[in-house]
């Protein structure tokens, strides 16, 4: 047993990699005023939680600003403009978002605009999975508003989630888009990084006195397959390499982007599906290449997999137990991947682990992460450290696979002030450690383990709600499964019950073959190259 304690942060670490901007050529835009706004979150329309202004962390001015270390004072980029931040809503993943929530952030873009232009550049910083109860296109939506507020000449450069959608409204509205290309998102800040180079290049450009010319080309293609993350992982081929094609792409002359978006699998909307985008200059080269991307995505749909071995919990649990298994050995709790759009308080996986005899003794420590439940808290944090308690938590929010699970055991440890999870407490049952949270939290890091007194290292079994294991799981993990659980992200789409999206999508309608033709489009031209 531990003593209660306070969290200690731990700092994300990042690094830079564009290199040094173009001079400002003639008709350049020597110091431009570029805004910053925009909302990112990820939704599933398949789980019952709602986003709520709870769900959000609302940045504006410095604090905004701060957000994005390459903007730090004496930067390059921080000195190539006058940087006029708004305001940016962030959420982890999770269900869709309530109107008025979005309503409210939306506005406060669009008044923050009008208050504070006009601009020569905006950094649109945005998810693409976010919907919105009673919408279908969310980021179409806040795109075009974004665009009305700033008016037509504006440079709009858009930084997404490789896991997002661009739907036709979205990609008109925009003149620069780019995405991530490592699953997981290990390139995440480097790609908002990348977005904002373009945006300055463009302006301080040989192009930047003609508004028109200043904008590129956008050869877009969809790409009617929806796969989940956990096939399409940048780890293993056919993705790898199909990203390792965008740099290539990018570094030919007359290209300024190339990037593929695998969609989102965990929405059920008409835009949820893969795209491919290359912008440029060269109007027949970017399409080419978007076209030929495609292509390759397109005839590699039936080789993607899963990124590591699958199974029903019980075989991964068996897998775990086996006398020749490798420890600590982890286990994904896919279904309710918080990460992904998962409710994270579904006690499905937990309630059978306990009733495993195996776990519940005490000759192995397995480690459960987590569940939330503020009154199972409440009822620990009551009793004290070291205290017998019986809670019943979970399924508050989502309750479909499973209803709330009893828990009999001993409050192994109490720590207050996580700036996510609020207070967590552990119940020890024997050798199984539950961990109850205040809030939704994700466990990604081992330290989100030791700030509660476990030691990730030396358990036998770490059981997570995520899919593919993040970068430091994923170096602890000595051997895993994906174990395919129900929850609001089931990784079994075609049990999902998707009823909106178009006809063709891949695996749900095999009935046809794409075109897969790029349209071309600089905003005020429109038009299909064959």
């Amino acid at each position: 047993m531990t003593e209660e304690h306070e969290v200690t942060a731990v700092p994300e670490a990042s690094e830079i990699w564009m290199g040094a901007l173009p001079p400002v050529a003639d008709g350049g835009v020597q110091r431009p005023r570029i805004g910053i706004g925009g909302i990112s979150i990820e939704s599933s329309t398949f789980s019952p939680h709602i986003s709520g202004d709870e769900a959000f962390t609302i940045r504006s001015g410095a604090e905004l600003r701060a957000y994005y270390p390459f903007l730090d004072d004496g930067r390059e980029l921080a000195e190539a403009a006058d940087w006029v931040p708004l305001t940016h809503g962030r959420s982890l993943p999770g269900g869709a978002v309530d109107p008025e929530t979005y309503r409210r952030m939306k506005q406060a873009i669009v008044d923050g605009i009008r208050l504070h232009g006009p601009f020569d550049g905006f950094f649109f910083d945005i998810h693409g999975a976010m919907s919105v109860v009673g919408m279908e296109d969310a980021e179409g939506d806040l795109a075009v508003a974004v665009r009305e507020a700033l008016g037509p000449d504006t440079l709009v450069s858009t930084s997404m989630d490789l896991h997002g959608n661009v739907s036709e409204t979205l990609r008109d509205a925009v003149d620069l888009l780019t995405c991530y290309r490592m699953a997981p998102h290990e390139d995440w800040l480097n790609t908002k990084e990348r977005a904002v180079w373009n945006l300055l290049a463009r302006l301080r450009g040989e192009h930047g006195g003609d508004v028109l010319r200043r904008r590129p080309y956008t050869a877009w293609v969809g790409v009617p397959v929806l796969l989940p993350g956990e096939k399409t992982s940048t780890r293993l081929e056919p993705a790898r390499g199909i990203y390792a094609e965008l740099p290539r792409i990018e570094a030919l002359p007359g290209v300024v982007d190339a990037s593929v978006w695998i969609g989102y699998a965990w929405a059920d909307e008409p835009r949820c599906q893969a795209y491919v985008v290359v912008t440029g200059d060269d109007r027949e080269l970017i399409a080419r290449e978007a076209e030929r991307v495609a292509r390759r995505f397109w005839e590699a749909r039936e080789e993607f997999v899963f990124v590591a071995r699958t199974g029903s919990l019980d075989e991964a649990v068996e897998r775990a137990l086996a006398p020749d298994a490798r420890h600590p050995y982890l286990i994904s709790d896919s279904g309710d991947n918080p990460t992904a759009g998962g409710a994270g308080d579904v006690t499905w996986t937990l309630a059978h682990l306990l009733e495993r005899a195996e776990l519940t003794g005490s000759e192995r420590t397995t480690l459960v992460a987590s569940i939330f439940d503020p009154a199972a808290v409440a009822a620990a944090v009551a009793a004290g450290v070291g205290a017998s308690v019986t809670v019943s938590a979970g399924a508050g929010v989502d309750d479909g696979p499973h209803g709330p699970v009893r828990i009999s055991g001993t409050v192994f440890s109490i720590t207050h002030g996580d700036p996510d999870a609020g207070t967590q407490v552990v119940l020890a049952v024997g050798g199984l450690h539950a961990v109850i949270t205040e809030r939704r939290k994700p466990f990604h890091h081992l330290q989100d383990f030791r700030m509660l007194g476990l030691e990730p290292t030396t358990a036998d079994i770490v059981v997570v709600k995520i899919g593919y294991l993040e970068p430091e799981l994923y170096d602890l993990a000595a051997d895993w499964t994906l174990a395919l659980t129900p929850g609001g992200v089931d990784q079994d789409l075609l049990r999902l019950g998707h009823r909106r999206l178009r006809p063709g999508v891949y695996p749900f309608d095999s009935s046809g073959t794409p075109e897969l033709t790029a349209v071309v489009v600089r905003r005020g031209e429109e038009e299909s190259l064959s």
